[in-house]
């Protein structure tokens, strides 16, 4: 079991990306990598307050919380930041598939190797 740190948020850093935290999302029960998407301050901020996932638009340049048109929500069980403060992980229950595509995730074209 980890701890909160006093002052996570602050410890993170915000200037290597210009603002912008890389988010890797995973499903708390079957482990399975959802996801990648990117938070600012504010949006990892709504994440906590809320206990939905909330992102950045790059495209579209403002918040927004995973599921809020399709209804397909992301409720948070953990947040996990890694080893040098600059990724953080995004454990949830996710409601429905998580990509736009209608895939149970947006991790679906394999490399052959």
């Amino acid at each position: 079991m980890t701890e909160t740190e006093p002052n996570l948020i602050e410890k993170l850093d915000w200037k290597k990306m210009g603002g912008l935290i890389p988010v890797v999302v995973q499903d708390a029960d079957s482990k399975e990598a959802l996801m990648l998407a990117y938070a600012n301050k504010e949006a990892l901020e709504k994440t906590l307050k809320t206990g939905f996932g909330t992102y950045w638009s790059r495209s579209r340049q403002k918040l927004w919380m995973k599921g809020e048109t399709s209804g397909n929500t992301q409720k948070i069980v953990r947040v996990v930041a890694d080893c040098d403060y600059d990724t953080l992980l995004y454990v949830v229950k996710q409601k429905g598939p998580v990509c736009h595509t209608g895939a149970e995730t947006c991790f679906h074209h394999e490399f052959k190797v």
